[in-house]
């Protein structure tokens, strides 16, 4: 797997309470890192539903995960659509569901996906490289109002007004076409004692158009609604996010179907109709240890939460 390293790897297979005549779903494949060692575990009864948007990822996983092929199934789809995806694969329940959501390695590492504001490539930052919008359309495109809308709620940049009215001044002149002309305008826009700090001026820009070009939120939003209907009783639902957009929707979601009663506290019994369908297995996220961190500077941001279905 060219060096990569799954993040929370042991903690994600240990959470999952992996039954060999199980079924899992896997619904970012990536590098295949934490579907092998699902396919590990399962006997040949059991099935793993391996997805993920970028084709270049289910072809490279496929060598990986060769050798449990009669119990692995790799589907080209979003796993916002897991419910869909599910059904067309005739399984009315699974033991578990692995997320391990945000940008793989190697669409940040290869430049030319365009993801990468350190490697100068074409914008284009979308995972299914077959469909949809690209970074230069959103850079392009949108107006002013927008950009600084995403700038500010995806990104969190503080400077996102500045950011984007330098875009619209720039794009007037000439298209903006590639990932280094971008962080450098961004760069540009930004005031000295920004510069001076720690990450790289660009990198929460480059997140917000992401996540833009992706929809990636709306997908978290989409299977954090879906997922937990697709559990079998006693199944789980392993979540890792690296930002606090995400782990935001995963904690509220997880919240509301383990503590949805909107009755009053005083009130001798509920009223509401609420039925609680997840068990927060940890009370807090699991993080990666000093010793991961060390290892794999990626997994510093990491937070997994875990559910069961009651």
């Amino acid at each position: 797997m060219d060096g990569h390293v799954s993040v929370l790897l042991d903690e994600c297979i240990e959470n999952l309470n992996i039954r060999p005549d199980g079924i899992y779903v896997d619904g970012t494949l990536g590098l295949g890192g934490h579907s092998r060692r699902i396919a590990e575990r399962l006997s040949a009864g059991g099935r793993l539903i391996a997805i993920d948007r970028d084709t270049t990822a289910l072809e490279r996983a496929s060598e990986v995960l060769r050798p449990w092929a009669e119990r692995v199934t790799l589907v080209h789809g979003t796993f916002g659509n897991i419910r869909g995806i599910l059904e067309e694969q005739g399984i009315p329940g699974v033991d578990g569901v692995l997320l391990d959501l945000g940008v793989s390695s190697p669409q940040l590492d290869e430049a030319e996906r365009g993801f990468s504001y350190r490697m100068d490539a074409p914008l284009d930052m979308r995972m299914d490289r077959s469909s949809g919008k690209t970074a230069a359309d959103v850079v392009n495109s949108y107006p002013e109002e927008a950009l600084t809308d995403i700038l500010f709620q995806y990104g969190e940049e503080r400077y996102a007004r500045r950011i984007s009215r330098a875009i619209v001044a720039a794009r007037a002149e000439h298209p903006i076409e590639t990932t280094l002309e971008l962080a450098e305008l961004i760069r540009g826009a930004m005031p000295a004692p920004a510069l001076r700090e720690k990450q790289h001026p660009a990198k929460r820009s480059f997140q917000a158009i992401r996540i833009e070009v992706n929809d990636e939120l709306r997908e978290v939003k989409d299977v954090m609604r879906d997922a937990p209907d697709c559990l079998n009783r006693g199944g789980r639902l392993c979540v890792i996010s690296f930002h606090s957009l995400e782990d935001r929707i995963v904690k509220q979601a997880i919240n509301a179907r383990e503590h949805g009663c909107v009755c009053p506290r005083e009130a001798p019994v509920c009223t509401c109709g609420f039925v609680q369908t997840l068990r927060s297995i940890t009370r807090k996220p699991i993080l990666p240890s000093p010793e991961e961190c060390a290892r794999n500077p990626r997994a510093h941001s990491a937070k997994l939460r875990v559910a069961e279905k009651v």
